[in-house]
């Protein structure tokens, strides 16, 4: 009967901000704006990295990847929101939710990842320097990004086909922003004990465990600074540090309240609030975050910016 409800089940309907119609253009217009912010902050970021020498190091190849895998990330859900805002109908086809899930979720677990990688990178680059290049070069970045994105997708890939084994029972009204775990475990009719141990189990590996290692660096990292003789040694390294660590903060907080938590304390209605900060607001901030004190980037784009006038001169503009 279970798997008759289900192959029956053509589509899902996403509840979302159904109940705030009145304001539906407003919030079109903030999401827009924050994705176009999103794709644009990124995506600079990218350019300045492989445009300028200076950041061809190991740090901007992990930070490009990071905006790369921000733009994947936000594209899974917002251009999917801003057609709900706009229609009458915030319907998404069973696989179409199949899809944005798989997606979504791969990039969650990669981000996560990523940014335990570039604690290392820079763990190694102020405890180690002299070893730096050794232990750091192209080949590990390579094989350490690789990893990480491998990874993301094959812990995507279980939950998705553990979630979607689940029964429904002809219910498709998700009380969330977009296919996610926790909403289609409220949905189920059926028993979702593995679905949520798999959470826990798999969360160790790809959350809890990369975390606590960032924990860890960061506590080295900052012993070493302390020790520092240098006054102008300490200010770049903390600034360096400090960006990596507030978006650390930002994401893992956000991801642990809404997957790892306890079940006792589990509200849907907190979670789905929470799930904007580190699938939407995260990834226009890091942009941001990165560049505001970082001098590197600030040169970058002043070499850019004259790149451009002295084309703009040649060609008479």
């Amino acid at each position: 009967m279970d798997r008759r409800n289900q192959t029956a089940l053509k589509e899902f309907i996403i509840l979302g901000f159904s109940s705030l119609q009145e304001v539906r253009l407003l919030l079109f217009s903030g999401f827009l704006i924050t994705y176009l912010f999103t794709l644009l902050g990124n995506t600079f970021i990218i350019i300045l990295a492989l445009v300028d020498q200076r950041l061809h190091t190991p740090m901007y190849f992990f930070i490009g990847n990071l905006s790369f895998l921000d733009i994947c990330y936000t594209t899974t859900t917002i251009p999917q929101l801003l057609i709900h805002l706009l229609s009458e109908r915030s319907n998404i086809s069973y696989m179409g939710c199949v899809l944005q899930l798989f997606f979504f979720f791969s990039f969650v677990g990669t981000e996560c990842l990523l940014l335990a990688v570039m604690a290392f990178d820079r763990y190694v680059a102020i405890c180690n320097p002299l070893h730096y290049t050794l232990i750091i070069n192209k080949s590990i970045c390579l094989q350490l990004s690789a990893a990480s994105w491998v990874s993301g997708f094959l812990n995507s890939a279980i939950h998705t086909v553990f979630a979607f084994k689940l029964p429904f029972c002809g219910e498709n009204r998700i009380d969330y922003f977009f296919c996610d775990i926790p909403p289609l475990l409220e949905l189920s009719c059926g028993d979702t004990s593995l679905n949520k141990l798999l959470i826990i189990f798999i969360g160790l590996f790809i959350a809890w465990t990369p975390f606590t290692c960032i924990l860890l660096s960061y506590t080295y990292i900052i012993s070493t600074i302390l020790k520092m003789p240098s006054s102008q040694r300490k200010r770049k390294a903390y600034s360096t540090c400090s960006s990596h660590l507030t978006v650390v903060l930002l994401y893992y907080g956000s991801c642990i309240f809404t997957y790892l938590r306890p079940s006792s304390s589990y509200s849907l209605h907190s979670t789905r609030l929470i799930s904007l900060l580190y699938s939407i607001l995260t990834p226009m901030l890091n942009p941001i975050i990165y560049t505001l004190r970082n001098k590197d980037v600030k040169e970058a784009l002043k070499n850019v910016i004259l790149r451009i006038e002295s084309i703009l001169i040649h060609f008479g503009m």
